[in-house]
């Protein structure tokens, strides 16, 4: 996998041109539930353990990585 910053406006783009994205919540597991801020569809993969899970990760488009 490749680490590439991407900006709002640019998942903006990809988004409204029908570009394939999967977004993956990064947060630790006592930060995700601390939060109410929940993106719907997003998976949710702790930062930590990313490489363990990466053969689980969604093919065939963007995987946008996020924390809050």
């Amino acid at each position: 996998m490749d680490d590439i910053r991407i900006s709002v406006e640019d998942v903006r783009r990809k988004l409204s041109s029908g570009e394939v994205v999967h977004f993956m919540d990064t947060r630790n597991p006592q930060a995700w539930a601390e939060s109410n801020e929940r993106l719907p569809g997003a998976v949710r993969v702790p930062l930590a353990d990313v490489e363990e899970h990466a053969d689980q990760l969604p093919r065939g488009g963007t995987i946008v990585a996020y924390c809050t």
